[in-house]
């Protein structure tokens, strides 16, 4: 339980982003790359500026425009980025003191949150 719950305050922290979008602002990335991981199931999705690359074992390889992300207003640049991703999709990345990806010993410095549609699959990132 105690695992769900930074999980639902990403979604809450999400959803009041996504509500005030007049209070977002556009980071400029400086040679930006993330990789983004999640276990149970398993995924993953790059950011690069050449786009966004979603694949999964079970799903073929969906490849997104890259778009600027979008940050708290009032926040570091690199605290919070929102990637509003074509259709009804998002990615979020949160720096986070530590997140686990459950299966193996790593830390990352970021937590990641993607809705597909009516899908939501969470897992760890960091900065490549």
């Amino acid at each position: 339980m105690k695992a769900f719950i930074p999980y639902v305050a990403l979604l809450g922290l999400s959803t009041g982003l996504l509500v005030h979008t007049s209070s977002l602002q556009a980071v400029t990335p400086s040679s930006e790359k993330f990789v983004a991981v999640g276990t149970e199931p398993f995924w993953s999705v790059t950011v690069s500026k050449n786009g966004i690359v979603y694949s999964s074992p079970e799903v073929k390889q969906q490849t997104f425009p890259y778009v600027k992300p979008l940050t708290a207003a009032g926040r570091p640049a690199d605290l919070v980025r929102v990637y509003r991703l074509r259709g009804n999709n998002i990615l979020i990345l949160e720096k986070v003191s530590a997140c686990s990806d459950g299966m193996s010993d790593k830390n990352y410095p970021y937590s990641a949150v993607l809705i597909l549609g009516n899908k939501v699959l969470d897992g760890c990132a960091q900065k490549q």
